[in-house]
């Protein structure tokens, strides 16, 4: 048995384009700089526009997953979904229209705008003989899971510890493990309990971890 660790891609759940947060980095009137590089012809990190939109949850997806990918040769290690692209690098470059873009699309199974481009995406992944891939976001509901599963099958994992903890539970776990470079245990989502007890919390959220709650992002 070869002795080297398999090769690990991160799948990161899209923040919701279409809410309060989305509207303040869209505005026109917005003077921080965020917002002006997003109006800029350079634009930004779709990694970065989304940790603006989805606060401390996505902020903890992003450093996690860029502390523990291992992805194959020529394959981003930490790509986001998202409603209507299927699966984007992280540092992808997007502007505002790409936001804006983002917020028309509802993420639901039925609707081919979402559910095409991902699997496209999903069957590039899958000719990646020994890849992992592990979902950082909710398995509770079947929009990401379902899709997924049907791809990619038993390669889809999650972590353990994100059954039953809400998002800003999740965030500051990512960010910890990110911190101290301490790998979360995954298991299969096609076998996995998709709903289950709230644990005890992470620990105490320090300052730095602190994140919008925003009842606007996605899981």
């Amino acid at each position: 048995m070869s002795s080297l660790a398999p090769t690990r891609v991160f799948l990161l759940s899209p923040a919701h384009s279409g809410g309060k947060r989305a509207e303040l980095l869209l505005s026109e009137r917005a003077r921080f700089p965020l917002a002006q590089r997003l109006r800029s012809g350079e634009g930004v990190a779709l990694g970065e526009a989304f940790s603006f939109l989805s606060g401390l949850y996505f902020r903890g997806k992003l450093a996690y997953a860029r502390v523990f990918a291992r992805p194959p040769a020529a394959e981003p290690g930490v790509q986001v979904i998202t409603p209507d692209r299927g699966l984007l690098a992280a540092d992808t470059p997007v502007g505002a229209g790409d936001l804006r873009q983002f917020g028309t699309v509802d993420i639901r199974l039925d609707d081919p705008r979402y559910r095409k481009p991902l699997e496209r995406d999903l069957a590039r992944l899958a000719m990646h003989p020994d890849l992992e891939v592990v979902l950082l976001g909710s398995i509770a509901t079947a929009k990401y899971v379902d899709v997924l599963l049907d791809v990619v099958g038993e390669r889809l994992l999650f972590p353990t510890d994100f059954v039953g903890r809400g998002d800003m539970s999740r965030g500051a776990l990512l960010l910890r493990a990110a911190r101290e470079q301490t790998e979360l245990a995954y298991e299969p989502a096609a076998t996995a309990v998709r709903r289950g007890p709230r644990p005890r919390k992470a620990g105490p959220t320090d300052e730095r971890d602190r994140g919008s709650p925003d009842p606007d992002t996605d899981s």
